[in-house]
């Protein structure tokens, strides 16, 4: 049980050395011998191609933040900490393919990561079936606070419970009674859209509609321009990832139901 604390404690503390660090440019140490590992996580576009250095930097600070614990002389049982770093897509097939084929092949004793919601509903039971911690950096949903179903599952970001009451206090300052939202359909989608529709029921404020973004097809379910041109309000929130996000306001740039006539709200 120390052993287990004593690791969620160092993860944690790697984990806050990577939002410290806002750019990390270097060549890495090609010496990353050790016993035993800390697995990171992180998403890429699945054409390999990223619109942003997001990625880039996430790994470096993973990275950096590995080699601040070795100079610190911070060590697990006696060894300093190594690296393993994995890439993912989106796809969860893959991602758990990932990290299953790392903890096989290394002594992994945390995982970093993973970067979305979706991926982390499926690699927190891998580590609590190994007895590791789960630390993600940015995965949001608040299914995922739920103790009973990841007990193993930790998180340096807030869930989505922080941005619904935020919503609900602009509304409030803006005396805005009504929205539409867009949500893309995977447990980060679904998720934040719940979380907002409940906090909106219980400060009186209506969502007049839900929109489904359909991210394998990369299109609405419906017509995006019928629905809100026919709504009766103009406020829209869009709960996306950003390469979804990208793909919805150029729909609605097409459909010409953007400013001024439209007010849109972006959670990312």
């Amino acid at each position: 049980m120390l052993f287990f604390h004593n690791i969620r404690y160092i993860l944690l503390y790697i984990t806050v050395e990577l939002l410290k660090i806002n750019c990390v440019l270097s060549i890495w140490p090609s010496d990353n011998s050790s016993s035993i590992y800390l697995l990171g996580l992180f998403y890429e576009k699945p054409n390999g191609s990223n619109t942003n250095s997001i990625p880039i930097q996430s790994r470096a600070m993973f990275k950096a933040a590995v080699l601040l614990s070795n100079k610190y002389n911070i060590k697990i049982n006696g060894n300093l900490i190594g690296w393993q770093s994995g890439q993912t897509t989106g796809n969860l097939v893959d991602a758990l393919s990932d990290a299953c084929r790392s903890v096989s092949q290394s002594n992994i004793v945390g995982i970093i990561g993973p970067h979305l919601s979706r991926e982390a509903v499926i690699i927190s039971p891998v580590g609590q079936s190994l007895g590791i911690p789960v630390i993600a950096y940015s995965a949001t949903s608040p299914d995922l606070s739920d103790k009973i179903a990841y007990p193993n599952f930790y998180r340096t970001v807030p869930s989505d419970n922080i941005a619904a009451k935020a919503l609900v206090k602009l509304f409030n300052r803006y005396d805005w009674t009504s929205c539409v939202i867009i949500y893309q359909n995977d447990a980060f989608g679904s998720g934040g859209s719940k979380t907002v529709s409940d906090a909106f029921y219980m400060s009186g404020l209506t969502i007049t509609q839900m929109i489904t973004f359909d991210i394998a097809k990369r299109s609405f379910r419906a017509d995006l321009k019928d629905i809100l041109m026919n709504s009766p309000t103009r406020i829209i929130i869009v709960w996306a990832e950003t390469v979804y996000t990208y793909i919805i306001l150029e729909e609605a740039l097409r459909s010409n139901v953007v400013g001024p006539h439209f007010t849109w709200i972006l959670s990312s």
